[in-house]
């Protein structure tokens, strides 16, 4: 479904106030590649490259060499049109359920917009879209009581639960979970990962899933990769990645673990 070739960023050096800051290298030759169906988990340190990667995915940025494909097609070359059919497909959930919300927006708003934002493809007019709104929040553990309310009026589980149900809004194939569960309590982390298993299931969607944390990883992800500096230092599928790690990254992230949450079996 979703091909990475060879990808590298680098960001060109800048002159300031204070002087010419260098060059960054913030990717170089990734490679990946993640099959319809599946949980690919990508893992690493803060500033490893693992942003700058999605919003190369997103098209919020291009990379400075290789190729990105998404269903076959090079995402460079698609016409404004291809592209903006390309996102009601590709969807993301972000970390912070409190700041990835607008709180002047009801739920309802939010959940309908992507609808709206869409309705050339989806071609669902507002009481269509409000009926669709109502059975994404039924699906992510919400009700229809909820479509007029705000924001602040949510715990930051349920908040992070209206994400899902918006980035679901458009009907995507893949969706990118950017540490959906790191700014959530722990009991609340095990409820949304639990709750991401079963509409994967119910839904067949293809999961980017992006987390510093080993545990989550092995317990959602088929398949994960690990990127250091921009590399990726190895990837394959999780339970061979945690029994028989090859890297000496991968095995000093392993050695880091607590020894319970090295313990968890996979899924």
């Amino acid at each position: 479904m979703l091909e990475i070739e060879n990808v590298s960023r680098v960001f060109a050096e800048r002159k300031g106030m204070f002087g010419t800051s260098p060059g960054v290298r913030a990717l170089h030759e990734v490679s990946l590649s993640v099959r319809k169906g599946e949980s690919f988990g990508l893992v690493g340190e803060s500033g490893s490259g693992k942003t700058t990667l999605t919003r190369q995915i997103l098209r919020l940025d291009t990379p400075t060499s290789g190729r990105i494909l998404f269903e076959g097609e090079d995402m460079a070359r698609l016409s404004p049109a291809a592209l903006r059919a390309l996102r009601a497909k590709v969807q993301i959930v972000f970390q912070d359920p409190y700041a990835s919300l607008n709180p002047r927006m009801s739920v309802h708003d939010i959940v309908t917009e992507p609808m709206l934002i869409h309705r050339g493809i989806l071609g669902l007019n507002r009481q269509q879209r409000t009926d669709r709104a109502a059975e994404l929040l039924d699906l992510v553990g919400l009700g229809p009581q909820h479509l007029y309310r705000h924001p602040h009026e949510f715990s930051g589980g349920q908040r992070q639960r209206i994400c899902i149900a918006r980035a679901l809004a458009p009907g995507p194939s893949l969706v990118l979970l950017d540490e959906p569960t790191s700014a959530l309590d722990v009991s609340v982390q095990a409820q949304v990962l639990n709750l991401l298993i079963e509409l994967q299931q119910r839904l067949g969607l293809t999961y980017f899933f992006i987390s510093h944390d080993l545990g989550v990883i092995r317990y959602l992800c088929d398949r994960v990769a690990l990127i250091y500096r921009g590399e990726i230092k190895e990837q394959g599928e999780t339970q061979r990645l945690f029994d028989a790690p090859e890297s000496d990254y991968t095995r000093s992230l392993l050695a880091a673990m607590p020894p319970d949450v090295r313990r968890v079996a996979g899924r």
